[in-house]
Order: structure tokens, then sequence, then C-alpha cells
């Protein structure tokens, strides 16, 4: 049973925005035929739903490992969780960003977790990973470790 699950649907404005692929469409193809631009509209909107949905990572602490998108890892090897609001999430996706970071971010999600890779054979030196729900995240991440780190559970 997880002790955190969440999924990282896109917002309904995305949606929503998507939605313009529609009109296009039947703009580029009216000249030819209106119901095929119709039509088109409504395959490519419906496909691009369908991709969206379909890619929306989850992320998940069960069993003492973080999984995170096709990714995952034993909380054994990761050091303490720092979610990050707004502000600091910018910092880390912008010039505090390490090129070797492994990363599972979503650009609607606002927050994330930063989790420290303590295995020294790793080359990732720690993963950040978009939660709308950082802080419970962190919570997760840092209540599932191995107690064999000397640190206090969250």
């Amino acid at each position: 049973m997880p002790v955190y699950r969440e999924r990282l649907w896109p917002t309904p404005w995305i949606y929503i925005a998507t939605l313009l692929l529609v009109p296009a469409s039947i703009l580029v193809l009216a000249p030819v035929s209106m119901p095929a631009g119709i039509v088109t509209g409504i395959v490519l909107y419906g496909a691009c739903v369908g991709v969206l949905s379909i890619t929306s990572p989850v992320v998940e602490v069960a069993d003492g490992v973080l999984r995170a998108g096709r990714a995952e890892i034993a909380l054994s090897q990761t050091g303490r969780a720092i979610a990050a609001d707004e502000v600091q999430a910018r910092v880390e996706m912008g010039t505090g960003l390490d090129a070797r970071a492994y990363l599972v971010t979503r650009g609607w999600v606002k927050t994330l977790v930063r989790v420290p890779i303590e295995d020294a054979t790793d080359p990732v030196p720690y993963w950040l990973v978009s939660s709308r729900r950082a802080n419970e995240l962190a919570a997760a991440i840092n209540g599932s470790r191995r107690p064999e780190h000397g640190e206090d559970a969250d």
C-alpha cells in the first residue's frame, strides 16, 4: 500500500487551451472541406488529450521505494527530502539546477521536492520531482526512510 501517490495530471487550462486545435483545423481545412476540418480538429484534440493523460507521470512512495515516472530508487539510498515552494522551485529549475539531476517535472505544477542521492556510485546528485503536495511528498519520503541513516523521520 503506497504511503504517498500522486499523478501529475495537466491542469484543466491545458485541456481547454488544446481546444484551439479544433478551430485551427477548421480554418486550415475549410477551403477544402468543412466536415474534414471539423473531424480533423476533433481527432487532433482527442489525440492531444490522450497523450497528455497517458504520459502524466505517477509519483509514489511505497515499500521503501520512491517511484517517479519510470524510475525508482530505494529510500535507503536517498538523503533528506526538501519541499520547494514556487519561488524556491524556480531557482531549483533555473540557476540552481545541476545538469546531472534526474528530473520528473511538469511546468503546470509549481512546487517540487528535491531528493538528494547518497549512493556514491550514482552519478545523479539529486532528483527533482514535481508535486502539487510537495510538503506531503517530502514528509512521506522522510518518514519512510530507513533508520540506519541516523536521522529523525518527520
